[in-house]
């Protein structure tokens, strides 16, 4: 049987099956490979082999020869518009970077589009590759933040002096320095994490054409941000956005790097117009890894001062974030230490707060947001400074967080960001509780007597979530996402159909958004149906990005379902000359009040609304269509968890094994457990990649060195441990659902809870790694410097 809004009671918070598994686990989805019109051409991208150079000469004369090829085309061919990101800064804070479509006249990284080769098939595209002939004058390499900051080095951008794009001081409490002066403890971090690739399972990739009857260039593509891949490329090939139709089949993943828009699917729809037949481009795996958007490469050096007593005086922080050869669209270079930078202090009660965030730019591919971004970071950096604080003044590691996390609500940080109600220290105290009654404490004393390394680790964090409007404002965006449309229509049979502005890209919203409206409108589930990715029949919309598509998404939904129930229940309270509070909305019908045998099926009144129009009242439209926004005005909502973990050390190979794994998460009112269980261990199965496996690495001359996955590691389940996820509720006041956002959580926890972890099993020899990913070369030599003790009584 189908489940109802009423049969079991609501369906939000209950794990309702998928609707989306049906098609996906029997073969039956629809991605972007998956696509085949007739005419259809193949295209690939001629690329640079250098990091850093001028074009001297782009020579396609021999590619247009090869057979089966059809077409093959420079920046100069296709004389597009460049893709450039803004801030709202003066120029010493900001420095925008234009993205060529093609590079024109310079490289800047290895595996930069330089030419776009179309042929009949994939084969003959790649044939057509290999016959270019491109000449360079190669410039020195920029391989690292510290060659880009250092004196006298080569210019990326000859705008962005010591190839700086952002530099922004945010916060700078008045007297810290004296804070720091006179406090009992200071301990200081200095880290740096690997830069890494999201690896969605589906690569990028896009099928272009021009459709003559409608005067539209259709892109379907595989991106998190349709509405803003339709902006770019009618900017770029200087078209009414009208003349732009960009839709989105089945997703295989994002994480992020799909919420930005590429070059490549742009260039790919250029050259379909121009050729007036349909064009596919199909990522590779190799540039894949190399030569698509990157992420995570971050330093870090960050003082805290503590009170004798092991309260946080203060933070005093340094920022540098390795942005890659451009900014990002639309969010640009400042996307990382600019988050970094506003939500350092987190769930601690943090008085004073300096800290200076830059984004310096380097001959590697741009980077993009990656799930959490910058929050593993410095939450890994503040995390492990409550450790080294804990040491240094004896204290219990959990207890030393106890007595700093936030618990009293609503609190406005030393950032000046307003935190709604969470359940801090009830996650943490649960956490450590968790471990405690499963016996690891008493194993991690048992294994020490043994000559064995264990430890236990956690991290306590909050996942900010609801960003709206006025927070993407604060960062002086000149392109401001935050709000979402929604519209909710009823046809003549009582179905729905429900437009939303965000875009599942494995976060079930076909299922979830249905509960919200089902609920809403007191309506079988199967009678609802979601329609996203299309910016033809979705108004306007930002997409899914930073947990926001429950949260401001879902409420849009929610309110537009409202609006549509209250127009059920005029037209039912017009039929009984009755004030329209006096009906309710429940099991496909509008009933009255008091009287629940009184009752009009929506079919009855759908059939009115439509059919037999001429009886309305003169106060309601035709049609059963409601419409409803939703932005978040305030500092959005924050979900909050706690993470803990147990390791073991095997000295002989130096490898990390998780031995446990507990999550005690906090998002509100859960829609679907099930599905926030499924994001809580993708997240953590994430957030352990960074933290021991993988990590982009490029030779002194730019070239990458992990082309594949022989290079390039990546976990397997055999590495990701089962995980122990424990629920607490405290909903958010604004979303209507009282849902918070769950999409980031487990990534952003993971890396610090594994690190501290790693850190507890190496006491006994006195060292301690903060860098990440935690190599095993790096665990071995931290083994073998000073044999364990006999026993160690750490209960």
């Amino acid at each position: 049987m189908k489940p109802t809004a009423q049969e079991n009671g609501p369906l939000i918070g209950r794990s309702v099956a998928r609707r989306e598994d049906p098609r996906l686990l029997t073969g039956r989805g629809r991605f972007v490979d998956d696509l085949a019109l007739p005419g259809m051409l193949h295209a690939q991208f001629v690329r640079s082999t250098v990091a850093h150079g001028e074009l001297t000469a782009v020579d396609l004369t021999a590619v247009r020869s090869v057979p089966g090829v059809v077409a093959a085309f420079t920046a100069d061919d296709l004389d597009l518009g460049d893709i450039t990101a803004q801030l709202g800064r003066p120029r010493e804070e900001f420095v925008p970077t234009a993205m060529p479509v093609l590079a024109r006249d310079r490289v800047r990284y290895v595996g930069e589009p330089i030419a776009i080769v179309i042929a009949r098939d994939a084969y003959a595209a790649e044939d057509g590759l290999e016959a270019a002939r491109v000449s360079y004058a190669v410039r020195t390499p920029v391989t690292s933040e510290e060659a880009a900051l250092a004196d006298g080095a080569p210019l990326i951008h000859d705008g962005a002096p010591r190839n700086t794009l952002v530099d922004v001081s945010l916060f700078a409490t008045d007297g810290i320095d004296e804070i720091f002066a006179a406090a009992d403890c200071v301990v200081r971090v200095r880290t740096r994490t690997g830069r890494q690739n999201a690896l969605p399972l589906e690569t990028r990739g896009v099928v272009a054409h021009w459709d003559d009857r409608e005067e539209q260039l259709v892109m379907q593509t595989c991106t998190q941000v349709p509405h803003q891949v339709r902006t770019v490329a009618a900017r770029c090939l200087r078209l009414d956005e009208r003349a732009v139709r960009v839709r989105v089949p089945d997703m295989g993943g994002g994480f992020g790097l799909k919420c930005v828009v590429g070059r490549e699917e742009i260039a790919a729809a250029a050259a379909a117009r121009r050729l007036g037949r349909p064009v596919k481009w199909i990522e590779d795996r190799k540039d894949a890894l190399t030569a698509s958007f990157l992420a995570r490469e971050q330093r870090y050096d960050v003082r805290a001062a503590f009170s004798g007593d092991g309260r946080i005086l203060g933070l005093d922080a340094e920022v540098v974030c390795d942005m890659g050869a451009y900014s990002c669209y639309p969010f640009t270079a400042g996307i990382e230490p600019l988050m970094a930078s506003a939500e350092m202090p987190g769930v601690y009660t943090v008085p004073a707060y300096r800290v200076r965030g830059r984004a310096v730019t380097t001959n590697k591919a741009p980077t993009a947001p990656y799930r959490g971004v910058s929050r593993p970071q410095y939450v890994m950096v503040v995390e492990r400074l409550f450790e080294r604080a804990a040491r240094e003044l004896g204290l219990d590691p959990v207890e030393i967080r106890r007595r700093n996390v936030i618990t009293e609500f609503p609190y406005t940080g030393v950032n000046g960001i307003t935190y709604d109600p969470g359940s801090y220290l009830e996650s943490l105290n649960l956490c450590e509780r968790t471990l405690r009654d499963e016996g690891w404490y008493g194993h991690r004393s048992a294994a020490a007597a043994e000559g064995r390394h264990l430890g236990i680790g956690y991290a306590c964090f909050s996942e900010r979530t609801g960003y709206g409007s006025a927070a993407f404002a604060q960062r002086k965006m000149e392109v401001v996402p935050g709000f979402d449309i929604s519209e909710v229509r009823m046809d003549t049979s009582g179905a729905v159909t429900v437009t939303t502005g965000t875009m599942s890209h494995g976060q079930s919203h076909e299922t979830t958004m249905a509960q919200i409206v089902a609920d809403e409108l007191g309506l079988d589930l199967a009678k609802v149906r979601i329609h996203q990715g299309d910016t033809d029949r979705i108004t306007y919309g930002w997409g899914t990005f930073a947990s926001r598509s429950i949260t401001v998404g879902g409420s849009a939904v929610r309110l537009a379902a409202g609006k549509l129930g209250e127009k059920l229940r005029r037209l039912a309270a017009a039929r009984w000359d009755i004030p329209w509070e006096e009906t309710e909305l429940g099991r496909g019908e509008v009933r009255r009040r008091g009287a629940p045998s009184v009752a009009l099926p929506y079919t009855e009144l759908a059939d009115l609304a439509y059919l037999r129009a001429h009886l309305l009242p003169k106060d309601l439209e035709p049609g059963l269509t409601a419409t409803a926004t939703f932005d978040v005005f305030n500092d959005g909502t924050f979900s909050n968890a706690t993470h803990g973990v147990v390791v073991e050390l095997h000295e002989g190979t130096g490898q990390v094994e998780i031995l446990r794994y507990v999550c005690v998460e906090d998002c509100g009112v859960a829609i679907n457990p099930q599905v926030v269980e499924g994001q809580c261990r993708g997240g953590i199965a994430q957030g352990i990649a960074g933290a021991l496996f993988e990590r982009v690495t490029y030779d002194a001359q730019g070239e990458p060195s992990a082309t594949s996955f022989m290079d390039y590691k990546v976990p397997t389940a055999q590495e990701i441990p089962d995980v122990a996820i424990h629920h607490l509720e405290t909903p958010c006041a604004f979303t209507g659902t009282g849902a918070k956002g769950a999409g980031e959580g487990g990534t952003i926890g993971a890396p610090a809870a594994v690190l501290n972890a790693v850190n507890d099993a190496l006491r006994p020899t006195g060292i301690e790694l903060d860098d990440t990913p935690i190599t095993p070369e790096a665990v071995h030599t931290a083994l073998r410097r000073t044999p364990p003790p006999a026993h160690t009584e750490r209960d």
